[in-house]
């Protein structure tokens, strides 16, 4: 047979051990270039820059101009 336990965990220490384990939300950052949150030390999501150089190409869309102009 496994081991059981003797006790039984009271409500307190369970609320005591889950309090520990949570959830710790990254702080965000705004990059110089573009001025959009960022996870810092990261490359930033909206321009591709980091540190003031580009590492990641952004393809830039251009709008569909209308089929039938009013």
């Amino acid at each position: 047979m496994t081991p059981l336990p003797k006790r039984r965990w009271s409500s307190r220490r369970q609320a005591k051990k889950r309090r520990s384990i949570k959830i710790n939300f990254t702080s965000l950052g705004t990059c110089p270039k573009c001025g959009k949150p960022a996870k810092t030390h990261y490359v930033c999501p909206g321009c591709g820059h980091y540190r003031g150089e580009e590492v990641i190409k952004k393809v830039v869309k251009k709008k569909k101009r209308s089929e039938n102009p009013s």
